[in-house]
């Protein structure tokens, strides 16, 4: 029978190899980062944002695309798809110029397909993209299936496997509680910049 010092050393080594591992992935004894149900999320490479709903009840996150088109890339599946900035509009450029014509254009490889179900709404399949986004002042990269969420309050909802891979408990009372923010540009500036 083992003494309880033996047991203690062998507990030890027993856990030591996750304990490296975690450490080595980062994802171990750090806090989780709190955040409210609603944020602002960032698109890396664009300067684009927009609110993002944080939804504990759904598995993938998802974004608003318009004009979604699959194409052949070689051997690989990829899609296209449009982001309209009228579509983005918020209190902060309230009042700037127009942006009905300005629309950004995105090309990325398919990671795969989801059935999605609906309530009181037959099934729909959608493409799911890989893409960099930045929130509460952090850079994540997350599977996002492309749909047109225009009738919805929030172009953007992130899901419980983003919450999971980063370590995000989510406050469910509030909004808009990162303390750090992301760069990003105005609506006016984007279009300026887009402007043909």
């Amino acid at each position: 029978m083992l003494s309880v010092s033996m047991m203690r050393v062998f507990v030890a080594i027993l856990l030591c190899p996750a304990l490296l591992m975690a450490e080595e992935t980062g994802k171990g004894n750090n806090t989780p980062e709190r955040l409210g149900f609603v944020e602002w999320l960032v698109l890396e490479g664009t300067g684009l944002r927009m609110k993002a709903r944080l939804d504990t009840g759904a598995k993938t996150s998802s974004l608003h695309a318009v004009n979604v088109e699959p194409f052949k890339k070689g051997e690989e599946e990829w899609v296209s798809f449009q982001l309209p900035l009228a579509d983005h509009q918020d209190e902060d450029d309230a009042g700037g110029k127009d942006l009905e014509e300005v629309i950004l254009e995105f090309n990325l490889p398919v990671e795969r397909t989801v059935k999605i179900k609906r309530k009181g709404a037959p099934s729909q399949r959608r493409y799911v993209v890989v893409m960099d986004f930045c929130i509460a002042g952090t850079t994540h990269k997350t599977e996002f299936s492309l749909t047109d969420r225009g009738k919805f309050s929030y172009p953007a909802l992130l899901g419980r496997r983003f919450m999971r891979d980063d370590n995000i408990l989510i406050d469910s009372a509030d909004a808009f509680l990162a303390t750090r923010e992301c760069a990003h540009k105005s609506l006016a500036e984007l279009a300026e910049e887009h402007a043909g």
